[in-house]
Order: structure tokens, then sequence, then C-alpha cells
């Protein structure tokens, strides 16, 4: 009996999206994808520059922790810098290669500064991102990343989707569980 990698792990990372994420995310408010639970959280900002645009919250604090994260950094983590990124290196020929982390790929005005397009934007780039996947079939898993893989030009590509299988998954049981906290905190800090 062969085993098709292809399909259990595109199956793997679609039943996590359908039975437990995407779900989680309907009826998902500006004031809860916004809420700071603690003091200093990386979030979205609104582009002081007058420009409409969201900026994303990168300054990592001198010898400490990195920050409490928002629901909105955590679905523009997934959405830009897992999936969009990916995508574009891998498949669509576009954009950069490989993104150092905190590196902007896309411009300030293109973040999603409101929920609704926030589940958007996480929708369009992880279908696109599973569909890409699933089109690889095993020799697609098996071959090397290669030189936009940087650092991890020798890995097979099955490894950078099981990586990103793990960030939808952690991500999104976070994203969850500070649902559940907003709620039942009514949005306040305690």
């Amino acid at each position: 009996m062969t085993t098709d990698w292809s399909q259990r792990l595109v199956g793997q990372m679609s039943f996590y999206w359908e039975a437990h994420l995407q779900p989680r995310l309907v009826g998902l408010t500006d004031p809860e994808y916004l809420w700071e639970p603690a003091a200093g959280c990386w979030s979205l900002r609104p582009d002081g520059g007058g420009s409409g645009g969201w900026w994303m919250d990168r300054t990592r604090p001198a010898g400490g922790p990195e920050p409490l994260t928002t629901i909105a950094w955590r679905m523009t983590h997934l959405a830009v810098e897992c999936f969009e990124s990916r995508y574009r290196a891998f498949f669509g020929g576009e954009g950069p290669t490989m993104f150092a982390p905190g590196e902007r790929i896309l411009a300030a005005g293109e973040l999603p500064g409101t929920a609704d397009a926030a589940v958007a934007y996480l929708e369009r780039a992880y279908t696109r991102w599973r569909d890409a996947v699933a089109s690889l079939g095993e020799a697609g898993l098996e071959r090397p990343l290669g030189p936009v893989g940087a650092g991890f030009a020798d890995a097979p590509m099955a490894e950078l989707v099981l990586h990103l299988n793990r960030e939808l998954m952690h991500h999104g049981g976070e994203i969850c569980l500070l649902r559940d906290l907003y709620r039942s905190t009514g949005g306040t800090v305690t």
C-alpha cells in the first residue's frame, strides 16, 4: 500500500481550516479584531502618514520576549507572512524570493484594517496556498526548495508545507483563544 502524502498534507490543512478555524472566524467584529488584552500588544495600526492604510507592529523589545499579539496581528501574520509570501515566492513568480522576518511584502494600504477585510484576505491567501500545494503531487513535495528557500534551500517542499500547517494550527488556536477571552471579559482587560 502506498501513501499519498500530498493528499494527507492538504487534508490535514483543510480539515483544520474547515472544522476548527474558519467557523470560529464567523462574526468577528472590528473591536474584537483590534482588541489589546494587555498593555504593549503588537497589532495593526493606522498609518500615521494619512494614507488610510495600516502597518503591522514588528519592533522587538530589547532583552525581552516578544509582546502578546492581537487577533489582527495573528491573522495578518498567517495571511501575509505565512501564506501570501510563500505563495508568491514558490508559485506566483512575483514579489520577493524569501523575505526576512519583519520585512514588508505588502504596502501598508494593502493590510486588512477591518475584521471583514481580514477574514476575506485570510480566506483568499489560505485557499491560494492550499490549492497550489494540492497541485504539487509527490514529486513536487520531494523537490528541494532551491535558492528561493534561502537557508533552507536543500529542504524538500514537504518540510515547508508541514511548517505552514503548524503555523496555521498554532496561530489559529491562539485566535480562537483570544475570541474566547474577549467574549468572557466583555473586551476589557482584568
